[in-house]
């Protein structure tokens, strides 16, 4: 991506599990990243494990990556804007609240969704982020430049990019990340209850079981915090979980096997849709959207491309060199490519289509 040209520096603030894979993989792309962490020991870790090349923060990086807990979140961002001259961004599962509160162009709120068993910069890993989904959380202030440089980054570490709003990412997250957690985290304790009466149960306990309850082995001091900021969506999500579990109870207890079938029928349907892995297509399109030079475009532009589920392979802002206007140029598959001409066109745009060789 053109906005990531040359030798690039960045600065890692928590400098464990996800903090460290990034900086293993910036470092894999030859960039000099640096790295802090209030404990001064996995700073030194991460120095010795090769994820940051110095401890400090570098003022002059491209990029800084907040990857701290919740809580934590808000106060190392302004420490970053006030010690960087680059563009901050973050790796939190929360980013309402958060995105609110830090009314700044340069912070593009962001979440890779990837994540492991291990604990600390120990377990960090260079290829973490390939494949998975890197969510950004663009609202009308955000700096269009600032936000290419952010997704450039996640897809140089392999990621594909999702833009959605604030309040809608907390609403999904807490289907697809939160509740799955707790919910592991309540059969796990379900069975350790049950281990006390019979030993063997925990060594039946394989397969599907494991495969269910995998995630309540990550790190657990992460989540009070992250119930706290997201405690509405969570409640709710419980809620709807709590009243598929009383439907499913009332038709094993009634023995109504047609209405059990189905559900497990549909479940399954479901289950099977699901992408195994976001696909980077062999071919693509280039979308070119010209855009007005103000607070919001690329928020509108990304948004609308998730809204109908198209991803965006790479961004680029290009400037007028006369006037207030410049162009967004976006490199999506070109299977989609005309939907999203189509979306943006019904918003007031004019953008034009080039299916690339």
């Amino acid at each position: 991506m053109a906005v990531l040209a040359g030798p690039q520096r960045a600065t890692i603030i928590g400098t464990g599990l996800v903090g460290g894979s990034v900086g293993l993989g910036l470092r894999a792309l030859g960039w000099h990243v640096s790295g802090t962490d209030v404990d001064p020991s996995a700073a030194a870790r991460a120095l010795e494990l090769g994820a940051v090349d110095r401890i400090g923060i570098d003022p002059a990086s491209t990029v800084t990556v907040v990857a701290v807990p919740a809580r934590a979140v808000p106060a190392a961002v302004r420490l970053a804007l006030a010690e960087t001259a680059g563009v901050v961004t973050d790796v939190g599962s929360v980013k309402a609240g958060l995105v609110a509160e830090i009314d700044d162009p340069r912070f593009v709120g962001g979440h890779p969704m990837a994540g492991s068993e291990q604990l600390g910069v120990d377990g960090a890993s260079p290829d973490l982020f390939e494949g998975a989904v890197w969510v950004l959380t663009p609202v009308a202030g955000t700096d269009s430049e600032h936000y290419a440089t952010v997704a450039a980054v996640a897809h140089q570490l392999g990621a594909d990019v999702v833009a959605l709003d604030p309040d809608r990412h907390d609403a999904l997250v807490a289907v697809v990340s939160h509740v799955p957690h707790l919910t592991a985290a309540a059969l796990m304790g379900l069975a350790a209850e049950r281990a006390e009466e019979n030993r063997a149960l925990l060594r039946l306990a394989a397969g599907g079981f494991r495969d269910m309850t995998r995630i309540a082995a990550g790190t657990p001091t992460i989540w009070p915090d992250i119930c706290t900021e997201n405690r509405d969506a969570i409640v709710e999500v419980l809620d709807r979980l709590g009243a598929q579990l009383a439907a499913i109870r009332a038709e094993v207890a009634g023995e109504d096997r047609p209405a059990l079938l189905e559900r497990l029928e549909a479940a399954q349907a479901a289950r099977r849709n699901l992408p195994s892995r976001v696909v980077r297509p062999d071919q693509v399109a280039e979308v070119r959207v010209p855009v007005p030079d103000r607070d919001g475009v690329i928020a509108e532009v990304a948004t609308l491309a998730s809204d109908l589920a198209i991803n965006i392979a790479d961004i680029e802002v290009a400037h007028s060199s006369e006037g207030d206007r410049g162009v967004l140029i976006l490199l999506v598959d070109s299977d989609r490519a005309e939907e999203l001409r189509g979306g943006l066109a019904e918003r007031g745009y004019r953008p034009n289509v080039t299916f690339l060789e």
